[in-house]
């Protein structure tokens, strides 16, 4: 019996360079956002920008529909470069995004790549030369493009020839099939265009978007056999709450898992005035959980039983967990490599010794009738053991101790 132990080898793409961020080749699997401000904004919107570079997207996206928009770009840009903020900015254009480019020269030298949707950068006999001023506009600027292909807004003169086509075969595809084929063909002609324009192949990056689990898969590994382009990773509509998460890891861990894909994007749509940065965390938590990248320090805790009708151990895990979050801004830089930690938070004597072994430092908390003590386990040997009204606040005390100790001093070597 065998059994599979870690991802497919990472397909291999053309590394292509966003600002100083490397998407595909050997580089890691990058996360990336997209605000929802008003970009004409430009207060809302560099606040925001700069808060999804905090939670750690290592891109950002902003809509650029309008002059207003394009011509506060610059100033943005400006903006969080005087805040120190130096996430690079993705330009979204539709319709008219030619134009506003063309318009606005310094809206295309502030972004670091454009973003445009082949099904609706111009239609009938517009489309090619639209598509045509946007590429040749990038190749002034020495910018990368993302041709994304949605299925919301798909060409619809591809879909109709490639359904007729079908149609006239003897075992036609099913329609879902046909789109399917739609959507990477999109992809594919657009790119393949775009190169012929005179778009270098490490200036495009490729993506297809749909709302639905298995079609994502699917049109993500055809395109993956059929081109070595960067590939963008996102179910578009993913929807609210964990409806969105459950989708977006569902589709895109199965396509990772598969070496698959080289940034990724969790849409999720955010409960009124929620907060923007949890598609961040989402993604950063799907690259850690399947091993792709370590972005903070992991606490394992358990679910709870019968045996742990105390809720100590679970106000202990929230507690660490949301220090964790609100210090790895600053421990980024004061402790290098901190994110690798692994912290334990265990409920009872069944499994908690053993996977606080497993932690780097990891504490056993006394279950419903057991002795009222909490052996604490460092690097799997046990070092003390807990008791009294503190047993929390000791706890949160070794880790910060266990971290400047092992990660303190590697950033006093740096210096």
């Amino acid at each position: 019996m065998s059994f599979l132990t870690a991802p497919l080898p990472r397909r291999r793409s053309v590394a292509v360079k966003v600002g100083h961020v490397i998407v595909g080749g050997n580089a890691p699997v990058v996360v990336q956002s997209m605000t929802n401000t008003d970009t004409a904004d430009i207060d809302s919107t560099v606040a925001q920008v700069a808060a999804l570079a905090r939670a750690g997207s290592e891109l950002v996206r902003i809509t650029v529909d309008r002059d207003e928009s394009a011509a506060a770009v610059p100033r943005i840009r400006e903006r969080l470069d005087r805040l120190n903020v130096d996430v690079p900015l993705i330009g979204d254009f539709h319709y008219i995004g030619h134009k506003l480019l063309a318009d606005f020269p310094a809206c295309a030298d502030a972004l670091a790549k454009y973003r445009i949707n082949p099904g609706n950068v111009g239609f009938r006999d517009k489309r090619d030369k639209q598509f045509a001023d946007i590429i040749e506009i990038a190749i002034k600027h020495d910018r990368p493009v993302r041709i994304g292909v949605n299925w919301g807004s798909l060409d619809q003169e591809l879909l109709t020839h490639l359904m007729d086509e079908n149609q006239a075969q003897g075992s036609p595809l099913t329609a879902q099939e046909v789109m399917r084929e739609a959507i990477v063909q999109s992809a594919l002609l657009s790119a393949a265009r775009a190169e012929e324009i005179g778009l270098s192949r490490d200036k495009i990056i490729l993506s297809a978007k749909v709302s639905n689990v298995q079609d994502l898969v699917a049109v993500n590994v055809e395109l993956a056999k059929r081109s070595d382009h960067a590939l963008h990773l996102g179910l578009t509509e993913a929807g609210m709450g964990t409806k969105g998460v459950v989708a977006s890891s569902a589709a895109m861990g199965i396509v990772l898992q598969q070496g698959i894909g080289d940034t990724i994007r969790v849409s999720l749509t955010p409960e009124p005035g929620g907060d923007r940065t949890r598609e961040v965390r989402v993604a950063q938590e799907l690259l850690q959980t399947m091993g792709f990248r370590s972005f903070v320090p992991i606490v394992a805790a358990c679910p709870g039983c019968g045996r742990t009708t105390s809720t100590v151990f679970q106000e202990l895990a929230k507690t660490i967990q949301d220090q964790i979050n609100d210090a790895m801004p600053l421990w980024r830089t004061r402790y290098p490599g901190v994110e690798e930690l692994q912290v334990a938070v265990m409920g009872c004597i069944v499994n908690g010794p053993g996977e606080s072994k497993h932690a780097h430092i990891g504490i056993s908390l006394p279950g419903t009738g057991e002795t009222p003590a909490a052996p604490v386990f460092i690097d799997g040997v046990k070092a003390t053991t807990l008791r009294g009204p503190r047993i929390a606040e000791d706890f949160q005390a070794m880790v910060l101790d266990y971290i400047e100790k092992n990660y303190g001093q590697k950033s006093d070597a740096a210096e």
